[in-house]
């Protein structure tokens, strides 16, 4: 019930004191903005909030990077994937390196050359190792291990190191004292059935370094080389170049003089070329007399 002025007065009057007033109309306006939500609950006449956690507060994005053109991370990056390391690279089977060869004394080179496996035609083979003269003036090669070579022990045995003999002497050589007698294969190579076959470059390539050893180690000034797999395997060209492109001239190798000649296992089938291998000798002759000037 809305009172006037003169009520008020009058209930005064009477003692009717204190007056109560409604609300008035901003006050309940204001109300109306602020409207009882489900969740509030009444407490006698009063209204009374429930609680309610505080909403979270918004935390925006940090700014971008413009150096990165993303958002820079504010935590440390995931560890990268774990990858696990290489195997320790394993050496081959390759028997002893070339720089190996090439610093060893006799003995070790007898024996690198006993356990030699450079090449796929070591297994179950018998090497046949040089011998002559330790100081030599002459070395002379000849180019794969025979047969005869492997049963004798020696390289160039039978009527071919009998016939290699007779040239020597005839130059004033022999063997085992001016003249040290090697082959550049060391290993017999052998066919399917067993026979002598010609030996194929990776052989010849793989015992290369054992002959330049022992051309260091005798310090020969000259070098014989005895048909054309030597000759062509010690100047690194074709095994299968013809003998005459190398013959007729001198060549080095290293710091020895190079002569080729027929091997003489070719001259007891033509005897027709030992002229030939007799003008190869006197080539080989002239230029060590040449170097002992």
């Amino acid at each position: 019930m809305n009172l006037n002025e003169r009520d008020e007065v009058f209930l005064a009057e009477m003692g009717i004191t204190p007056l109560w007033h409604l609300r008035s109309a901003p006050a309940q306006a204001e109300d109306a903005q602020d409207p009882v939500q489900p969740d509030e609950v009444q407490a006698g006449t009063a209204v009374v909030p429930a609680l309610r956690a505080p909403a979270p507060a918004i935390i925006p994005p940090p700014p971008r990077d413009p150096a990165w053109g993303e958002i820079p991370r504010t935590t440390a990056p995931p560890p990268p994937a774990w990858t696990p390391p290489a195997p320790a690279p394993v050496e081959e089977e390759q028997g002893d390196s070339a720089e190996a060869i090439a610093a060893m004394d006799w003995d070790e080179l007898r024996t690198a050359i006993a356990r030699c496996t450079r090449c796929g035609d070591c297994a179950g083979r018998k090497p046949v190792y040089g011998a002559g003269a330790i100081d030599a003036r002459w070395l002379v090669a000849a180019g794969a291990t025979s047969a005869a070579d492997e049963q004798a022990g020696m390289p160039l045995a039978g009527e071919a190191g009998k016939l290699l003999d007779n040239m020597l002497a005839a130059v004033d050589l022999a063997r085992g004292r001016d003249v040290y007698v090697t082959s550049l294969v060391k290993c017999r190579p052998s066919s399917a059935n067993g026979g002598d076959r010609a030996p194929t470059a990776e052989e010849a390539a793989a015992c290369r370094p054992f002959l330049e050893r022992e051309l260091a180690l005798t310090g020969a000034g000259v070098v014989l080389t005895l048909g054309q797999i030597a000759a062509n395997g010690l100047l690194g060209q074709p095994l299968q170049e013809p003998l005459a492109g190398s013959r007729g001239k001198a060549h080095t190798l290293g710091k020895a003089a190079l002569v080729a000649t027929l091997h003489p296992g070719e001259l007891l089938r033509r005897g027709g070329d030992k002229a030939l291998a007799w003008a190869d000798l006197c080539r080989a002759r002239a230029l060590d007399a040449g170097q002992r000037r």
